[in-house]
Parts: structure tokens; C-alpha cells; sequence
């Protein structure tokens, strides 16, 4: 199913960038809508100029969107947009919820104006600090609706709920993906998340900053991995949602070991006080994906920590970029 009119809300930033690659690359026609607040124009200047891309500065939020896409139609919306950092959605809480709101509603509008197929990136953070282990897409959460971290999480759940909304009052034709920890080469070590904050620290041979005891488990996903996971289900005749991460689960000690171990740095391991609501265990349960969309996740954690890492190193990234806040998520 190539050959498609996508417009790429979010598409500027780490992961909506690496979809933009790889729908250009499959013969796709790609719009990218990103108003760089978290996004970067470095993570695009590869498609500038190609003619199947474009892209539109834009807010999501903003009432007149529509005009700033006049003469598109489109196919596919998908819907990356969204501070996904903690000290991203934390310093911009309402701009977050904003945009799970009424971001979601425009865009939402978009696809059912065009008769358009919409793709939702949801997370793994609408199962807050689980009960149940490992996640499945049944499961309901457990969430603090009104803690420091419900500006991201809520957001996400409204997203959801809308969605699923104009898919049974309209018909739209929706695809959810809950994603789980992913990493690899264009995150920001500044950006407060677990992967870049260690190797970043690890790099400039400072101490690898853990939170709590180090015991709370996450698991993580290559960038390619979760790229594949999102063309299958968009693909796909499966609405969801669908789980889409690695099954590995790591504690955050044993991911500070391996970091170190693989920049060969000199770095310690201090520990600070755990921040509120902060989920102590995070596994998805794949079987959806697994049996429904044939993908399962193929790059180890030390192998997608090297190419990270190869990344930060060859893009020089200075010393003081690193990252003054940062959570397991």
C-alpha cells in the first residue's frame, strides 16, 4: 500500500522524522507539519528539496491549520505530534494536553474531510505505574489523573478516546499504536530520557544519574524496529490498539552497566531521589502484533546502544547539551 498522500503531523522530530524516511523511501508522497518546538529541522534536511516531500511550520493547535494545508489531499494522516520528553511535557503542560486534544480533534477533522485513513501514536504511558505485567492492549491502567506526569499521560488517553470516537460516530478508519520505550540515532541528549541521558553522561565521562533504587524495568525498542512496527499496522485491516516494543525488559542498573560498558567510559552510578508517578515495571505483551501483523522487534539492545552511540559520537554532541533533568520513561 504505497504510493499514498501522508501528511505527517510531528513529522520533524525523532521518530516522525525516521517515518517521513521511510515513507518517501517506499514511494509515498509525504506533507510534514512540525512547529519545531521539540522537533528539528536537522532531522529533515535529508528530504528537503526531494519532491514527494514538503515541509509546512505549523501548531497542530492552531484554528487555521487547514489553510496552512490548502491544496493537499490526503490519504493518510498520522498523528506524531507531541512533547514525549518529561522535561519536555512538564515545562509545557498545557501546550501537551493541548495537543492531545485539540490537536487530535483538527487533525481528526482532516482525515474524515478527506476520507482519509488516521494513525494515532499513543504510548505505553496510557498503563501508567501497571498492575498487570506485562501490558496487554486490555489492559485499562493505572494512572494518576491529576500527578505531575497526567499532563502526557491524559493527553494520550483523551487522544485515544477521541479517536475511537469519530471512528464509531463517523466510520473514520483508524489505526492506534501504543508505543513503548524507543531509541536510537536522532534523539536529543538533552531531551530527559533514560537512553541519551546515559550514554550523553557516559560520554563526557560524568556519573550515570538513576533514580530510585535502579530496579524499575523498561523496555527498549529500536528506532527501525518501531518504524516497521507502524508501516504494518497502518497497513494492516487491525484499528487496534496495538502494542508495538521490545519484550526485553532491562532494570535501569543493568542498562547504566551496559552503556558504560559499551563507551568505555570512567563513569559512576549515582543515585537520586525517584521522581512522582514514575512506573516501577514497563514490558509490552506483543502477542497482537506478533499473530495479527507478523512483526516482532528484530535489533538487540547492545546492538541498537552502538549505533546510538556511533551516532552521538560522530554528530560531536558538546558537553554542555547534557541533559540537567531526566526519568526512566
Amino acid at each position: 500500500m504505497t504510493g499514498r498522500s501522508v501528511l505527517v503531523a510531528g513529522g520533524a522530530g525523532f521518530l516522525g522524522s525516521h517515518l517521513c524516511d521511510r515513507l518517501v523511501e517506499r514511494g509515498d508522497r509525504v506533507v510534514c507539519v512540525d512547529d519545531l518546538s521539540t522537533g528539528r529541522i536537522s532531522n529533515i534536511t535529508q528530504l528537503l528539496g526531494h519532491p514527494e516531500f514538503r515541509f509546512v511550520e505549523h501548531d497542530v493547535t492552531a484554528t487555521d491549520l487547514g489553510i496552512a494545508l490548502a491544496g493537499h489531499r490526503f490519504d493518510l494522516v498520522m498523528h506524531l505530534a507531541s512533547p514525549a520528553s518529561p522535561p519536555e511535557y512538564l515545562r509545557r503542560p498545557i501546550d501537551t494536553l493541548d495537543v492531545g486534544s485539540i490537536g487530535t480533534r483538527h487533525l481528526l477533522e482532516i482525515a474524515r474531510t478527506h476520507d482519509a485513513r488516521f494513525f494515532l501514536a499513543s504510548t505505553s504511558e496510557v498503563y501508567g505505574d501497571p498492575l498487570v505485567h506485562p501490558q496487554p492492549e486490555n489492559y485499562w491502567g493505572n494512572v494518576n489523573p491529576i500527578g505531575e506526569r497526567s499532563v502526557y499521560d491524559e493527553s494520550k488517553r483523551f487522544a485515544e478516546a477521541l479517536t475511537f470516537a469519530y471512528h464509531r460516530t463517523y466510520g473514520l478508519d483508524i489505526r492506534v499504536v501504543r508505543i513503548f520505550n524507543t531509541y536510537g540515532p536522532r534523539m536529543a541528549p538533552s531531551d530527559g530520557r533514560v537512553v541519551t541521558n546515559f550514554v550523553d553522561q557516559a560520554l563526557h565521562d560524568e556519573p550515570l544519574t538513576v533514580y530510585g533504587e535502579g530496579t524499575q524495568t523498561r523496555s527498549f525498542c529500536y528506532v527501525d524496529d518501531q518504524i516497521d512496527g507502524f508501516l504494518a499496522l497502518v497497513d494492516a485491516d487491525l484499528v487496534g490498539p496495538v502494542n508495538i516494543g521490545n519484550p526485553n525488559e532491562f532494570t535501569m542498573l543493568e542498562l547504566a552497566d551496559l552503556v558504560i560498558e559499551l563507551t568505555g567510559s570512567s563513569s559512576e552510578v549515582v543515585h537520586h531521589p525517584l521522581p512522582s508517578d514514575d512506573p516501577q515495571l514497563r514490558r509490552p505483551d506483543i502477542s497482537l502484533a506478533e499473530t495479527q501483523l507478523g512483526w516482532s522487534p528484530r535489533v538487540a539492545l547492545r546492538d541498537g546502544l552502538r549505533r546510538t552511540i556511533d551516532w552521538l559520537v560522530e554528530h560531536e554532541i558538546p558537553a554542555d547539551a547534557a541533559p540537567t533533568e531526566s526519568s526512566p520513561r
